[in-house]
């Protein structure tokens, strides 16, 4: 009969004081840890843009002579090869006219040279006649090759890819008739499209050609490897940003794609931890490190921050787990526990 009350004077001293029954001490938040080290990161400056040609690797193709497009033969962003038709242009008869023009002054100059020459052997027309006749000879010439090089002597030309490429725009529609010179396809060469991406000025200085970069589309995709090409020395006007060309592997995007450029502008170092360890709050960056089974506060100063991994400097215990999961849950002094 002395157990049962024995127990019970236990239990009212344990609550004495309080009112409440006796509580199981505190187990403390659960976290997972890590071992914090010290290192190195990329340092990437990033910006956003889009896929455009460049302008060595870019081609305006027009004919020289008034006419009608009869027909286009490829549409834009079709891939092509060096020869391949891409427009039937028909030639105006008023331009056919002006060859045959230039033909029929090419042949009666001749005529009239060959007169001047049998004249001047009977003495019946000077060296000087010669002379001129010979110059309208090689004029008339000339005027034919030109009309000729042109086209003129054509009823039908047919534009052709200067190489391979891509078909970036086509500016007529079949039926038009434009203007002489006016162009009728552009290609880009293979290899000739780049990205060009927009930096804040006061990032110029960190920017140099031949440095390693990334892209990626924005609507999704594995990550392309590229490199700075060029940096222009002017705010774009209606940006307000620098841009930076970057080259990729032939094929890999479109003329076109909107992309995210990552470019490396140097490293980062100090204690590379996960992204999650860092706290963020009205005091600034910290972490936590385990002392004694307890959280400890260790503010931080972030040097370089990712989606998985940051770069910080501050007073780190290297020998003192680091908590990851769980870092926003505990408070300094609280207490932890180590079981994932």
């Amino acid at each position: 009969m002395r157990r049962p009350l024995a127990l019970a004077m236990i239990a009212a001293l344990s609550g004495c004081g309080t009112g409440q029954p006796a509580r199981a001490p505190d187990a403390g938040v659960a976290v997972s840890t890590v071992i914090p080290r010290q290192g190195t990161m990329p340092r990437w400056l990033t910006a956003y843009g889009s896929v455009t040609p460049s302008s060595s690797g870019t081609e305006t193709l027009s004919i020289a002579q008034p006419g009608q497009v009869a027909a286009l033969l490829v549409t834009a962003g079709a891939r092509v090869h060096a020869g391949q038709p891409l427009v039937r242009f028909a030639v105006a008869p008023s331009a056919l006219s002006g060859y045959e023009a230039a033909t029929t002054t090419l042949a009666t100059a001749i005529r009239q040279r060959d007169t001047t020459a049998r004249l001047l052997a009977q003495q019946l027309a000077t060296r000087d006649q010669l002379t001129q006749a010979d110059k309208a000879v090689a004029d008339a010439k000339a005027a034919l090759d030109a009309q000729r090089r042109e086209g003129a002597g054509q009823a039908i030309q047919i534009v052709r890819a200067p190489f391979d490429g891509i078909v970036t725009a086509l500016p007529v529609a079949a039926g038009d008739r434009p203007q002489p010179g006016t162009g009728l396809a552009i290609v880009a060469r293979s290899g000739g499209v780049i990205a060009t991406a927009g930096i804040d000025p006061s990032e110029r200085d960190h920017v140099r050609p031949g440095q390693t970069a990334r892209l990626t589309r924005l609507s999704g995709g594995p990550t392309i490897a590229a490199r700075v090409l060029r940096i222009d020395g002017q705010l774009n006007p209606a940006t307000r940003l620098i841009d930076v060309d970057l080259g990729f592997p032939a094929g890999a995007l479109l003329p076109g794609e909107a992309v995210k450029a990552e470019i490396a502008t140097g490293t980062s170092t100090g204690w590379t931890v996960p992204h999650a360890a860092v706290v963020t709050d009205d005091d600034g960056a910290h972490v936590f490190q385990i002392a004694g089974g307890r959280a400890k506060a260790v503010p931080v100063t972030i040097v370089q921050a990712s989606a998985i991994q940051d770069v910080v400097q501050g007073a780190l215990d290297p020998t003192r787990p680091l908590i990851v999961e769980g870092a926003y849950q505990v408070e300094d002094g609280g207490a932890v526990r180590m079981d994932r």
